[in-house]
C-alpha cells in the first residue's frame, strides 16, 4: 500500500486533483478541509471491496481489507500524530518519528502542484532519518 500512496500522492494528488489536495498545503479553517474528500473516496473502494469480496472471501475482500486497514493508520499517524488534528501523540523522543514529522514539513514547504519531495507515508526516505538517529 506505501507504494500506492506514494503515487497516488505525487501523481493524482499532486497531478489532477490538485484542486482537492491543495487545500491540505494551506492554513485550515474549522475542522474539514476539501482534501478530506480523499477519504471518503478511498473509504468507500475499500469498503465496496470488502463488500463484494465477502460474499466469496475472495481477493477482494483482503484488498478492501487492506485499503481500509492502511487508511486507518494513515488517520492515526498522518491527521493525529503528525498534523495534530486530535491533540494526541504531541511529543516523542524516536528518531524514526521525529524523521516522519520532518519529512511531513519538507513537503509542506511548497504551497505549489509542483516541486514538493517526500510523498511517502509509512517510510521515511534515508537523508531524513540521518538528521535524527543518534
Amino acid at each position: 500500500m506505501e507504494g500506492v500512496a506514494w503515487f497516488t500522492h505525487k501523481y493524482i494528488m499532486h497531478g489532477f486533483l490538485w484542486s482537492w489536495h491543495k487545500s491540505h498545503h494551506e492554513p485550515r479553517h474549522g475542522i474539514f478541509e476539501l482534501n478530506d474528500l480523499f477519504a471518503v473516496v478511498f473509504g468507500s473502494i475499500g469498503a465496496s471491496l470488502i463488500i463484494f469480496g465477502s460474499f466469496e472471501m475472495d481477493y477482494r475482500f483482503y484488498l478492501g481489507l487492506g485499503v481500509s486497514l492502511y487508511g486507518l493508520a494513515y488517520f492515526l499517524v498522518h491527521d493525529v500524530f503528525v498534523h495534530q488534528r486530535l491533540k494526541l501523540l504531541k511529543n516523542t523522543k524516536h528518531a524514526y518519528f521525529k524523521a516522519m514529522r520532518f519529512a511531513h514539513k519538507v513537503h509542506h514547504k511548497t504551497t505549489t502542484k509542483h516541486g514538493a519531495e517526500a510523498f511517502g507515508f509509512l517510510f521515511v526516505p534515508g537523508r531524513y532519518l540521518k538528521k535524527y538517529k543518534s
